[in-house]
């Protein structure tokens, strides 16, 4: 268990914990996190709170939706955490020709042995980026949903686990742009986080710029500071945090709130609110805590929820650009916190 943790930034900025009471394993996996979370930072510049959040959906074994204009770093992000990790990777590049099977797998018939031999697809990996999903059709898009929300796939009356931890990244050009499908509502609902980079600061773009003077960064080598068998264990530990009753009659007041608000046309699935819980449970344990509190339900809620919520207002029902402001500003600072 994750109990009793306590750190201060002191000599060398080195987190102190409270040894008895933390086991030695949980104390090496949550300093990896660390390491790793000022190594992407390192990589993508000026976005700290994008990447703690992609890390949070990777404790809470969740899936991610990275969705922003191309060239901000979206597949570069994704890309680093695979490596971070010491997972196995694949990467699928979604257009409109793409196939089910292209995803899944085939059948292959073996002449010499004399039967069919089930050849997995490139989605059996730790990390899939699945790079501009919305640029394939719906039928194609339909292949990753049981593998996301059951880690698990079938093909000819047989079920294939996924590998473990197993992730989803996937990125996706904004709503309207060429050649893009929308995603349906079961599809949103699948991802935990609908996460936009977004341009960076001025003063980062100098750094940006530096950075890129001196060389094609992209060939640097990225450290490993993770293995599979370590991020499973931090995911066990995250799913024992304790979240006070509390907690949970708070999120369960912002589901109801957003159900009752007359500009909503598709409110929170319990799947939702499961995926809110978890989140708040992952960045308390980024956090150094062994409890949820009411500021980490807030901090997370506008991704994990907004790409959930169908606003009257928006032009269509899929497009979810204005949901996670208008829940930050209608829904978090009215719903009473007590």
């Amino acid at each position: 268990m994750f109990y009793g943790v306590q750190y201060y930034h002191k000599i060398k900025n080195i987190l102190v914990y409270n040894q008895n009471l933390m086991d030695n394993k949980i104390l090496k996996t949550f300093e990896a996190f660390k390491s790793l979370s000022s190594e992407l930072n390192s990589i993508i510049i000026g976005k700290k709170n994008q990447i703690e959040k992609t890390l949070v959906c990777l404790l809470a074994q969740g899936h991610i939706l990275l969705e922003d204009m191309p060239g901000v770093g979206k597949t570069s992000l994704a890309s680093a955490l695979s490596t971070a990790i010491g997972g196995t990777f694949s990467r699928i590049q979604f257009t409109s020709d793409l196939l089910p099977f292209d995803i899944i797998g085939t059948k292959i018939y073996r002449r010499q042995a004399e039967f069919f031999e089930f050849v997995k697809g490139p989605i059996f990996a730790n990390i899939i980026l699945a790079d501009e999903l919305n640029r394939a059709s719906p039928k194609t898009q339909s292949a990753l949903l049981q593998a996301m929300n059951e880690s698990s796939v079938s093909f000819d009356n047989m079920t294939y686990e996924m590998a473990k931890p197993f992730i989803v990244i996937a990125t996706q050009n904004p709503a309207g742009s060429s050649g893009t499908y929308p995603l349906p509502e079961s599809e949103l609902d699948r991802f935990m986080m609908r996460i936009s980079l977004g341009y960076p600061d001025p003063e980062y773009e100098k750094e940006i710029l530096l950075k890129y003077s001196k060389g094609d960064v992209r060939n640097c080598e990225i450290k490993t500071f993770l293995s599979p068998e370590q991020v499973v264990e931090a995911q066990n530990y995250v799913c024992n945090i304790e979240v006070d009753g509390k907690i949970l009659d708070y999120i369960v007041r912002i589901s109801t709130a957003v159900k009752e608000n007359n500009e909503v046309l598709q409110a929170i699935s319990p799947r939702g609110n499961i995926a809110l819980m978890r989140a708040s449970q992952a960045l308390a344990f980024l956090r150094g805590k062994d409890f949820v509190t009411i500021d980490m339900v807030k901090h997370v809620a506008p991704e994990v929820l907004g790409h959930r919520i169908g606003l009257k207002k928006a032009l269509r029902l899929t497009d979810r650009s204005a949901s996670a402001e208008w829940l930050s500003c209608e829904i978090l600072q009215k719903v009473n916190v007590e």
